[in-house]
C-alpha cells in the first residue's frame, strides 16, 4: 500500500489500542516508538553499508568503545544488538517492558557529546509515561508489544524526499491533533495554514543559496518543516537550511527534535531549545565562553503559531531591546511573540505569524504598537483566514506577514475568510484557495471583494485600526428590485449588464435571449433559457475552442507520466502542468483558473501516490493485487480477515471496465434483476397481512380477501425463491469475476499497463478540466432564469392574485352558519375583506 493508506492503517490499529488513554498523551508513545524505529534501522543500515553482515550485528555492544565511538561520529548516538528495535521484535513473547527502560537509559548514556542538543533527553516523555499503558508490569508488556509491531509494518524507504517512517509520523501528528481538542493547539498547526505560510516565505527566498529559519513556538515542528520542505523544492540544496527552534512544553519540544531528525536534516542543522520564548530570549553567548561563542540569533524567515492572548509578564520588559517598538498588555501576549519574532529577522527577511483578529483594532498598548509598526513600515500583509480552522478553537485568526526592510509603504488586505470547505467539525483551506492567497500576496494584487493595497494615509484616517472590512467588502450584494419592473414587467438592463462578463465572452447570446423593451427593461426573447444557450453558436464555440486548447496537455501528461514514469518528480511535475493549465485558461474568461488548479491537485493526489510505488518497488507493481482485508468480530475482539483481493495500483473496476466488460457488464444485468425482484418482493409484503397477527385476528391494513392473499403468498414465496437462487449465480460469478480479475492484472503486458494508468491518471483529470467551461455555462443559466422568475408576475398580477384569494375566502366565509356572536365576527372579517 502507498504510504497514505498505510499512514491510515497505522492510525486506525493504534486509536483502537490505545483504549482509555487520551489521545494527546498517547501519541507521545506511538511517536517515540516510530522514531526508536528510525534511529535503530539508521544504525542498522549505516552498519551494513560499512561492510557489516547481518550476523556481525550481534556483536553490536555498548563495551566495545571503537565501535561506539565511530557510530557516535557519524550518527550522533550508538544502539547496542540487544536493544535495537528489530531485536525487540524478534523476541516476540519473550519481550518484556523492562527491555525499554534499559534501551532508553542505554540511548541517553551512549548519545556524542557533539549532538547533545539534538539527543539529551529526547525519550524523557516516553520513559517516564510508559506506566500509563497498564496498571502491571504484564499488561504494559502486552500494550508496548503491540506497538512495537505495529510499528514494525512501517517500511523504510530511501526514495521519496524524506523516508515513509517520517511522512506517517506527521501524520499521526494530524490525527492526534484533531482527537486531542483544545490540546492540539498546543502542538499542532494544520498543514493547509502551514503551506499557506511556506509558499509565501519560499517566494521570497527563492534566489538564496543558505537559509536560517527559525519558530519560536514550534510545537511539534510541522510548520518549520513545512517551510524547509517548500524553501528545499525552490533552492535544490537541502543541507543549505539551519533550523532553529524554542519551545516551552518539555513533550512538544522533543516532538520537534524527533519530527526535524526523522526528515534526514543534518543534527548539525538543528538547534532547538527547550525555553520560555518571552522569558528566555535566543541566548548570546555560552555562559562558560561569552566572548568566544557570542553569536546573535538572526534569520532569513521567522514562522510561528504562538499561544493566543496568552497572558505574560511584562515588567522589565520595556529595556528589553525585542520591545523597541512597544510592550504588550499582560492580558494578552500577542504583540509581544509578534515583536520577539521581528526582532530576530534580518533586513533582508520575513516574517509569517497567525494571531487573532484582535490584535487588528485592538487599543492601549496594543494600538500603539500597531501605529509604530505602521509608520516603520514593517507591517506587508494581513490574510484573514475562515473561522474554525484550528483545533480546539473557532476563533477568527489572520496571517500576519512582515518584513524589517521594504520598499512599499502600503499595506495588503486580503479576506480569505469565504473560501474553504467543510472537513468534519473544522473548516480547510483547499488546495486552491492557498494558491490563490499565495498568488494575491506575492504579486501584491488589488481583486474586488477579496484583496486591497492600502495606502499609509487611509489608516492613519482609520486610527491605525486594521480591521478587514473597513477596506475590503467581501459581503454578497443584497438583492434590489427595480420598482418600474416590478410595476409593469420586463427585465431591468442593469441587471443584464451585470451579466457583461458572459456577454463579453460569448458576443451575439444577449440578443438571442433578450429583445429590448424600452430604454429600462427587455423582455425574454426564448421559451426555454436552457436550450436557448446550450444550443447557441457562440457557446458551442466557447466550449469547443476550450476543448481544443485542451486536447494538447492530454497528449502533454501521457508523454510525461506515463512515459517518463521512472524519472518524474511528481512535486515538479505538478508546478509544470499548473503553469500549463494557468497558461491555457487564461482566454477562457468564464473558467476561473483556480477551480482548475483545485481539479489538477484533486487529481494529481491519486497520481502522485502511484507514482511513488511505482518509483519504488517497480513497474510489476502495476501488476501486483492485494489481500483485501475486514474488520470482524471474533472472539469478542476485532480482528482482520481476509475478503477478497484488490489492485496494487490498479482498480478492480477499471480492469474489468476495460478488459472484462463482457463479464462485469453480465454480473451488473443480474444484479439490476435482483433488484427489481427485490422491490417486487416488498411491494408484495406490504400488501399482505402481518405474518406474526394471530390466527383469527383481523388485519385492518389488509383489504385483500382470503383467495387473494393465498395467490399472493403463492406469488411471494415464488419470486423469493427465484431471488434466493439469483444470489447464488450472483456470488458465484462475483467469485468467478473477481478471481478472473486477480489473473488478469498479473498477466497484463507493458502496454496495457500504460493504457489503465492513462484510463486512471489522465482520463479523470481531463475530464474534470473539460467540464469546467460547462459549469460556467449552467451558472449562466440559472442567473436568467433567475431574472425570468424574479420579474415574472407584476405587482399588478400579484395584487390580483391577492384579490382573487380574498373574493374565494370571503365566499367561503359567507356559507358558515353559527350563534349570534360567531355571525358578528364572520360580518366583521368579510368587511375587512371587502365583501358584503
Amino acid at each position: 500500500m502507498n504510504k497514505q493508506q498505510l499512514a491510515a492503517k497505522i492510525w486506525e490499529s493504534a486509536n483502537r489500542m490505545r483504549g482509555k488513554v487520551d489521545a494527546s498523551e498517547y501519541k507521545d508513545f506511538i511517536l517515540g516508538f516510530i522514531f526508536y524505529k528510525y534511529l535503530s534501522e539508521k544504525e542498522e543500515q549505516f552498519f551494513l553499508g560499512e561492510g557489516m553482515t547481518a550476523a556481525d550485528m550481534e556483536q553490536l555492544v555498548e563495551e566495545d568503545e571503537e565501535t561506539v565511538g565511530y557510530a557516535q561520529n557519524h550518527l550522533g548516538y550508538f544502539i547496542s544488538y540487544q536493544n535495537l528495535f528489530s531485536t525487540w521484535v524478534q523476541a516476540g513473547n519473550d519481550f518484556a517492558v523492562s527491555q525499554v527502560y534499559e534501551a532508553l537509559s542505554a540511548f541517553s548514556r551512549l548519545v556524542s557529546p557533539l549532538y547533545k542538543n539534538v539527543f539529551d533527553g529526547i525519550f524523557i516523555t516516553l520513559q517516564t509515561g510508559l506506566s500509563k499503558l497498564g496498571d502491571n508490569t504484564g499488561s504494559q508488556t502486552k500494550a508496548v508489544r503491540d506497538l512495537v509491531h505495529l510499528i514494525q509494518t512501517i517500511p523504510m524507504s530511501t526514495h521519496q524526499d524524506y523516508d515513509v517512517l517520517g511522512y506517517i509520523y506527521e501524520e499521526l501528528i494530524s490525527k492526534f491533533a484533531s482527537n486531542a481538542g483544545k490540546k492540539a493547539g498546543e502542538f499542532y498547526t494544520p498543514h493547509e495554514v502551514s503551506v499557506l505560510m511556506a509558499d509565501i516565505v519560499a517566494h521570497h527566498l527563492r534566489s538564496q543559496d543558505t537559509i536560517r529559519i527559525y519558530d519560536p513556538t514550534s510545537g511539534s515542528g510541522s510548520l518549520l518543516i513545512t517551510i524547509g520542505d517548500a524553501v528545499k523544492r525552490r533552492m535544490g540544496d537541502a543541507d543549505g537550511i539551519a533550523y532553529y527552534a524554542q519551545e516551552l512544553n518539555q513533550s512538544t519540544y522533543n516532538l520537534t527534535r524527533m519530527n526535524l531528525v526523522m526528515r534526514g536534516i543534518k543534527p548539525s542543522n538543528i538547534t532547538v531549545r527547550n525555553g520560555d520564548t518571552l522569558e528566555e530570549d535566543w541566548p548570546y553567548f555560552d555562559d562558560s565562553d561569552p566572548s568566544g561563542t557570542y553569536d546573535p540569533l538572526y534569520v532569513d524567515a521567522v514562522v510561528s503559531n504562538p499561544p493566543y492572548s496568552q497572558r505574560w509578564e511584562p515588567e522589565g520588559k520595556e529595556n528589553d531591546i525585542r520591545f523597541a517598538y512597544g510592550v504588550a498588555p499582560r492580558s494578552k501576549a500577542d504583540y509581544a511573540f509578534l515583536l520577539h519574532d521581528l526582532y530576530h529577522l534580518k533586513p533582508s527577511g520575513i516574517m509569517c505569524i497567525v494571531l487573532p483578529h484582535g490584535v487588528l483594532f485592538r487599543g492601549g498598548e496594543e494600538g500603539a504598537i500597531r501605529r509604530s509598526l505602521i509608520e516603520n513600515d514593517k507591517i506587508a500583509a494581513i490574510i484573514g483566514l475562515p473561522a474554525n480552522i484550528f483545533f480546539g478553537t473557532g476563533i477568527p485568526t489572520i496571517i500576519m506577514v512582515l518584513r524589517q526592510k521594504r520598499d512599499e509603504s502600503d499595506v495588503l488586505i486580503v479576506d480569505a475568510s469565504k473560501d474553504f470547505e467543510k472537513v468534519g467539525k473544522n473548516n480547510q483551506l483547499r488546495s486552491s484557495d492557498i494558491r490563490r492567497i499565495v498568488d494575491t500576496v506575492t504579486a501584491r494584487r488589488t481583486i474586488e471583494g477579496y484583496s486591497r493595497l492600502v495606502g499609509k494615509d487611509e489608516i492613519r484616517a482609520n486610527d491605525y485600526n486594521l480591521n478587514i472590512p473597513r477596506y475590503v467588502d467581501s459581503s454578497e450584494l443584497t438583492e434590489t428590485w427595480d420598482l418600474y419592473a416590478s410595476m409593469f414587467g420586463g427585465i431591468p438592463v442593469q441587471e443584464i449588464d451585470a451579466l457583461s462578463k458572459y456577454w463579453e465572452a460569448l458576443p451575439g447570446l444577449r440578443e438571442a435571449l433578450f429583445t429590448a423593451n424600452n430604454g429600462h427593461c427587455a423582455r425574454m426573447a426564448c421559451e426555454d433559457v436552457a436550450d436557448a444557450i446550450q444550443g447557441n453558436e457562440a457557446v458551442e464555440g466557447y466550449v469547443a475552442r476550450y476543448h481544443a486548447e485542451f486536447s494538447g496537455l492530454r497528449r502533454q501528461l501521457v508523454a510525461t507520466l506515463i512515459g517518463n514514469w521512472q524519472r518524474v518528480d511528481a512535486p515538479s511535475a505538478e508546478a509544470a502542468v499548473a503553469d500549463e493549465v494557468f497558461k491555457l485558461v487564461e482566454p477562457f474568461t468564464l473558467v476561473d483558473k483556480y477551480d482548475a488548479y483545485q481539479a489538477l491537485d484533486d487529481a494529481w493526489g491519486v497520481i502522485a501516490a502511484d507514482l511513488e510505488m511505482l518509483q519504488t518497488e517497480g513497474f510489476d507493481a502495476a501488476r501486483k493485487v492485494d489481500p483485501e482485508y475486514v474488520i470482524k468480530k471474533k472472539s469478542g475482539k476485532d480482528v482482520e480477515v481476509q475478503d477478497g483481493w484488490k489492485g496494487h495500483i490498479l482498480p478492480f473496476s477499471l480492469v474489468q471496465d476495460a478488459l472484462l466488460s463482457v463479464e462485469a457488464e453480465q454480473l451488473r444485468d443480474l444484479q439490476d434483476e435482483m433488484s427489481h425482484l427485490n422491490g417486487e418482493c416488498e411491494s408484495l409484503q406490504e400488501e399482505l397481512p402481518c405474518e406474526d397477527a394471530e390466527e383469527g385476528d383481523a388485519d385492518d391494513s389488509c383489504d385483500l380477501a382470503e383467495e387473494e392473499i393465498a395467490a399472493k403468498r403463492n406469488e411471494l414465496a415464488a419470486l423469493q425463491k427465484k431471488l434466493k437462487s439469483l444470489k447464488k449465480d450472483a456470488k458465484a460469478q462475483e467469485s468467478a469475476l473477481e478471481e478472473k480479475t486477480r489473473e488478469t492484472i498479473e498477466a497484463l503486458t507493458d502496454e496495457q499497463v500504460y493504457e489503465l494508468l492513462e484510463s486512471k491518471w489522465v482520463e479523470p483529470l481531463m475530464d474534470d478540466l473539460n467540464a469546467l467551461p460547462q459549469v460556467s455555462i449552467e451558472g449562466l443559466i440559472k442567473k436568467v432564469n433567475a431574472l425570468e422568475e424574479k420579474y415574472k408576475d407584476t405587482y399588478a398580477d400579484v395584487a390580483e392574485q391577492i384579490s382573487e384569494a380574498e373574493r374565494e375566502l370571503d365566499a367561503m366565509l359567507g356559507q358558515l352558519v353559527g350563534d349570534e356572536f360567531d355571525m358578528l365576527g364572520i360580518a366583521e372579517l368579510r368587511k375587512l375583506l371587502g365583501g358584503e
